[in-house]
């Protein structure tokens, strides 16, 4: 299989502090990762690293096979979906959903003068339905809910059809509810094997899908533990992580942790 992230002794250093602190990992094209830590583990800066926003204080760093400092991020860009809160902060909402997903073909936020063709408007109509959003199509985007909200983002991040998804907690802020309408919307996706790649970061077992096969702990800037899902998320990882003592439970390809 092809690694599509590929981090060799990366380390991230701001002044005299370490970010990241010598992490190595390797995704492969038909892994499904998860990426757990407290705040302030590391979480968001290795995202950065994945997008090619900015690049290892030392280490070496490779995305879908191009060394980060001997390749042209621009060109790299278009080829990584991605959601997240930075990205949601640019969305104007008067824009309609169906222009949020459509306007990524052209990595912008906000219809302008750009060009597209039926089949532009037909993979943004496609993606809608796929999360189940057709019907909110020509509403404003500042008009959802925090739920549906979240839905169009996703969307957007698959309109170019990238290689490698980055979801950057893609669940926060949501209810019960619409968590589990997104998750099922997830599993669609990380059990379709012709879907990118995919990394998704949260604080929560509970926030992940199933068909998620591997997941990466990460404490003050360093790896804990990483490799297939089962084998990572023990009650002694989690706690380790965490800081405090968990008791963890299965159900099926769903988790859940509380404090012993």
């Amino acid at each position: 299989m092809a690694e599509v992230i590929t981090f060799d002794d990366v380390t991230v250093r701001r002044g005299e502090k370490a970010i990241l602190d010598g992490v190595s990992w390797h995704v492969a094209d038909d892994e499904r990762w998860v990426v757990l830590g407290r705040n302030g583990a590391g979480k968001t800066t290795l995202l950065q690293i994945a997008t090619g926003l900015i690049f290892p204080t030392s280490g070496t760093a490779a995305i879908l096979g191009e060394r980060l400092g001997s390749t042209d991020v621009f060109e790299l860009r278009p080829r990584i979906g991605i959601a997240s809160a930075a990205v949601a902060a640019r969305i104007p909402d008067f824009e309609t959903a169906r222009d949020v997903v459509l306007t990524a073909a052209y990595a912008v936020t906000g219809r302008w003068r750009e060009e597209y063709d039926e089949v532009d408007f037909a993979r943004a109509d496609d993606l809608l339905a796929l999360f189940g959003i057709s019907q909110l199509a020509d509403r404003a985007y500042g008009t959802l809910s925090e739920g549906e909200r979240k839905r169009v983002q996703i969307a957007r991040a698959l309109m170019t059809d990238p290689e490698l998804l980055l979801l950057d907690e893609p669940s926060a802020g949501l209810d019960l509810g619409a968590r589990e309408e997104l998750l099922a919307a997830l599993t669609e996706i990380a059990t379709d094997r012709r879907s990118p790649a995919c990394v998704l970061v949260t604080h929560h077992v509970e926030e992940i899908p199933r068909g998620f096969t591997h997941a990466l702990l990460l404490r003050e800037g360093s790896v804990l533990a990483a490799g297939p899902v089962e084998e990572v998320l023990t009650a002694r990882n989690l706690s380790d992580a965490f800081g405090v003592t968990l008791t963890v439970t299965r159900h099926g390809d769903r988790w859940s942790a509380v404090g012993a």
